[in-house]
């Protein structure tokens, strides 16, 4: 997964108004007491963050 899906992703979830905001302030078990931005900004694969964040949202399966 690319750094445009995972985004893209988060958008659709989220909507667009939001998900960067959400990225930013919400701090997730899954990655190590990280947000999305900084587990992005500290090299961790777009793929391995979305997981986390498909579990914290609790998003269906379709959308893994």
């Amino acid at each position: 997964m690319r750094h445009t899906e995972f985004w893209a992703r988060l958008d659709d979830a989220l909507g667009p108004a939001y998900s960067r905001t959400w990225a930013e302030l919400t701090v997730l078990r899954d990655l190590d007491g990280r947000t999305t931005q900084e587990a992005l900004d500290a090299g961790v694969p777009p793929k391995q963050v979305w997981a986390a964040v498909h579990r914290q949202l609790e998003l269906p399966d379709s959308e893994r």
